[in-house]
């Protein structure tokens, strides 16, 4: 099996060299390229011989001496080469899409490639024993896995999938050769929640410290589920029963181990009307990305950005219109107070977009359309620019999920539109108009792949 190269980072090691889309990269220091997961972990070292053939079946042999973090240069393949999910969960989001949007929306990744290189989450269901070994081999980790119980049968009916009752085996193998992983369980209120989470947290304890995490996140639930079984949404008792759940695993682990280990997402908290927990319950923040601390992160980012800054900063005179979902409007509205109570010339509007597209048990801002923000801002309302958040819009580009873009925006709007990341630092920045800070390589918080 050889690798093909399908594209190559303008002015990387590979570009510099001459090797180009659809050679083949045959090894690295004598060792057999498969796919992504291989160069990831081969091209770390400084010194290389990297052997490429070329398309038209000339063979290179290339000695390369780079900087240590330095990539190679071979770009990510594409959606349609990632390995499919072969599940059917119950609660798979996907499968709530409507029909007719673009086509990566209705990709299903379940790859360990994935999972270690960008934090995906997977069930092992399509796990090959090769596969396996082959991450031990590279003592790769964390591995994130899509646990949701870890009840046989149950598990095999929660993902319509009679080989993925062996989860504890699995587990199990991955702990026993040392391998860190992290998990994450999609509550579905009749199916996995009381009796069954308590023993999926108690399971899922006994493997730690190679299980550093558990997420408990509750189900998304769109307007689109026609086929598939009822389904109800997490409400504020069963949220708060859920919190209750949580927080007696978390007491067990803190007197053993003096570290929390499970933590519901943010949802959980807004629906039983209580409290956010501070930054520090957190503890590293391992599964911000699974929408679990997301808003302590942000306002703590947003503090101490706003604490760096002396009063005396200057900072255009503006009205800025934040567009965002019911789950962060709360803490928007919080923030910008606070950054008008230092800098009165800014000031904000926030306009809470209700998901009609989805459903309104849909909350979060990633899951806004263009459809839902132009008909939902009032047209007497205006601001003199708008602040979108950056993840919802496909990565790199300008695009709603119903391919709507910013400019489209901006022309409804006549003002500027611009994306904001995800970040109570890039926030504030944002809103004082301040230059964006330097990009800080792997800066994905909680999220650090280990090789050994």
């Amino acid at each position: 099996m050889k690798y093909k190269i399908p594209g190559i980072m303008p002015d990387s090691v590979f570009d510099e060299m001459g090797v180009e889309p659809g050679d083949f990269l045959i090894s690295i220091d004598g060792k057999p390229v498969i796919d992504e997961l291989d160069i990831e972990f081969f091209q770390a070292d400084t010194q290389l011989t990297v052997v490429v053939e070329k398309a038209d079946g000339e063979v290179w042999e290339l000695d390369i001496e780079k900087d240590p973090d330095e990539p190679l240069g071979v770009v990510e393949r594409q959606s349609t080469q990632i390995r499919r999910c072969t599940n059917q969960c119950v609660f798979c989001f996907i499968d709530q899409m409507p029909e007719g949007m673009r086509d990566t929306l209705y990709v299903k990744d379940d790859d360990e490639r994935m999972s270690f290189l960008y934090g995906n989450y997977i069930t092992l269901t399509n796990l090959s024993p090769e596969e396996k070994e082959r991450i031990v081999r590279y003592h790769i980790m964390p591995i994130n896995i899509s646990v949701h119980t870890t009840e046989p049968e149950l598990r095999e009916k929660m993902l319509h999938n009679r080989f993925a009752g062996n989860i504890m085996d699995e587990l199990k193998f991955f702990s026993d050769h040392h391998i860190a992983m992290n998990a994450q369980i999609v509550l579905c209120p009749g199916w996995n929640d009381g009796e069954h989470l308590k023993k999926t947290l108690e399971d899922l304890a006994s493997f730690y410290p190679e299980m550093r995490t558990v997420s408990v996140v509750p189900i998304g639930l769109t307007k689109f589920r026609k086929g598939l079984p009822a389904m109800q949404p997490v409400d504020q008792k069963e949220a708060a029963e859920t919190i209750v759940i949580i927080e007696n695993i978390q007491k067990k682990m803190l007197a053993a181990h003096q570290c929390h280990f499970a933590y519901p997402a943010d949802e959980f908290f807004l629906k039983a009307g209580q409290d956010m927990p501070p930054a520090n319950y957190y503890e590293g923040f391992h599964q911000l990305e699974n929408g679990v601390g997301m808003i302590a992160a942000f306002k703590a980012e947003a503090k101490e950005a706003i604490d760096a800054f002396p009063a005396g900063t200057p900072a255009p005179k503006r009205c800025i219109g934040i567009v965002t979902a019911h789950l962060a409007a709360p803490m928007l509205r919080e923030i910008g107070q606070a950054v008008t109570a230092k800098w009165p010339a800014v000031t904000f509007r926030i306009f809470d977009i209700e998901n009609r597209f989805f459903g309104e048990a849909i909350t979060v801002a990633g899951l806004m359309t263009g459809q839902d923000i132009l008909t939902q801002k009032p047209e007497n309302v205006q601001c003199d620019c708008y602040f979108v958040p950056e993840n919802a819009l496909k990565y790199q580009t300008h695009l709603l999920l119903d391919d709507i873009t910013l400019e489209d925006l901006e022309q409804k709007w006549q003002h500027p539109v611009q994306a904001v990341p995800a970040d109570g630092r890039a926030f504030v920045r944002c809103a004082l108009d301040l230059p964006a800070e330097e990009d800080k390589e792997d800066e994905k918080p909680g999220y650090e792949p280990e090789r050994g």
